[in-house]
């Protein structure tokens, strides 16, 4: 009765449109009151949740992603995407796809991506004959590589989720290939749908302007090569890489590129309050949620019920895929991440999943639930950008979802995909080493 109460009071608020965060509040405290507990352990149980040295790196992590994002690094990054691969058929997709690779890798945000990309790429996109609803399209889809590729601050919050067991500077490594390989395979499908439609090329503009270019372009990278870098490399924790993430991209726009006005900064600010103080009030609550999941043994009774549909590993992670394709649907990315991770993770582990491929997997799969309705904020975010209907863009959508479904089945199935890289670091590492000494 305990569990369904739960259950029960969680569905409804999120039926009725209440804040995630307080439906698994209330939903908690009402389970607690029924069991007979004080009310006050809802509060302890919380309190704990955001008591984690490591969540310190959000608000870092977040900031120097507003900051980049207000800083003008975007614009740089699309004259680079745009020198590099922009000759090719149905160029400013490819453009689009590139510079959502590049700068996924600095903001660590989808939505950022739309935001910044999306206001610069899809008008130049409408104006040179592309669709609108093709340019929304790939502007959307290829902005899931920013929760992927590293610095991500959803992978902070995957680590604590699981218990604080599983390295973030392992999840970074981890995040690098399928973020690549989730953005070559949208760019396959971009192109072969260029051709269908005859989208033009752009004309290459010689190797000098790439070098000019990436020169400009460079100094923003070093913002992800100090935070990833550092925390690889064991001279800074995760929570001190993204502090000195955040100096070094405030004096980079200030003081290099001097794009970084008063007013852009306290936008900046004001961004990285309201997405920090969301965050930290989801895993709040979760951890009370979390708490009486496990007190009703949910993750056993989930693995148990599994196991008598199928007892084939690979039937139970597809399983477990259609699952989190679902509610990826319905609910916000990180409140899953906090609720399912303790469900679910325990099962792959069983199943001789590596926590840390179970953890891209995630991602990945929670990251199409930002291009999917009802509740898919980086769909509803490019359709305004685009200044299209939903409806619109959700007919042609459907070769850009293949591609990353095809993507999510490879980091699936196939481990090497998401470990080779942190897997063979310390070999190349030595190997390096080795070669100087």
């Amino acid at each position: 009765m305990g569990l369904l109460i739960l259950m029960l009071v969680f569905g409804v608020g999120v039926v009725i449109g209440m804040p995630v965060a307080f439906a698994m509040g209330i939903a908690a405290a009402s389970s607690f009151w029924y069991e007979g507990f004080p009310m006050l352990i809802t509060f302890q149980r919380a309190t704990a949740g955001v008591s984690v040295f490591s969540l310190l790196a959000i608000p870092f992590f977040v900031l120097a992603g507003e900051i980049m994002l207000h800083g003008g690094i975007a614009v740089r990054l699309v004259k680079l995407a745009s020198a590099l691969v922009g000759h090719l058929k149905g160029g400013l997709a490819m453009v689009n796809i590139f510079s959502s690779m590049l700068f996924g890798g600095i903001s660590g945000s989808a939505v950022a991506d739309i935001s910044a990309l999306g206001s610069i790429l899809v008008p130049v996109m409408k104006e040179r004959g592309y669709r609108p609803d093709f340019a929304v399209n790939v502007t959307v889809t290829s902005s899931i590589a920013g929760i992927v590729i590293p610095p991500s601050h959803n992978m902070i919050i995957f680590a604590v989720a699981a218990g604080g067991g599983i390295s973030v500077s392992g999840l970074f490594l981890a995040g690098v290939v399928p973020g690549m390989l989730m953005c070559f395979s949208l760019a396959v499908a971009a192109y072969i749908l260029s051709i269908k439609h005859g989208y033009p090329a752009e004309p290459f503009p010689g190797w000098r302007e790439v070098g000019r270019s990436a020169a400009d372009a460079i100094p923003g990278f070093f913002t992800a090569v100090i935070i990833v870098g550092g925390t690889l490399s064991g001279i800074f924790t995760v929570t001190e890489s993204g502090a000195f993430g955040a100096i070094y991209a405030i004096l980079l726009t200030t003081f290099y590129y001097r794009t970084l006005t008063l007013k852009s900064f306290i936008t900046a600010l004001t961004g990285t309050v309201r997405t920090t103080s969301m965050v930290m009030i989801l895993i709040a609550f979760a951890s009370s949620f979390a708490y009486l999941l496990a007190l009703y043994q949910v993750p056993e009774r989930l693995s148990n019920a599994l196991v008598l549909i199928s007892d084939n590993p690979i039937i139970i992670l597809l399983m477990i895929n259609v699952i989190l394709l679902i509610l990826g649907m319905i609910m916000d990315m990180a409140a899953l991440i906090l609720i399912c991770t303790p469900i679910f993770l325990p099962i792959a582990k069983g199943l001789g999943m590596d926590p840390t491929q179970f953890g891209i997997m995630m991602l990945m799969n929670l990251g199409l639930g930002l291009c999917t309705p009802p509740v898919g904020t980086c769909l509803f975010v490019g359709c305004a950008v685009g200044k299209i209907k939903i409806e619109q863009a959700l007919k042609s959508i459907w070769p850009f979802y293949l591609a990353m479904l095809g993507a999510l089945i490879l980091v699936t199935y196939v481990p090497a995909v998401s470990l080779w890289l942190p897997e063979n670091l310390p070999v190349f590492t030595a190997w390096v080493k080795s070669f100087f000494s």
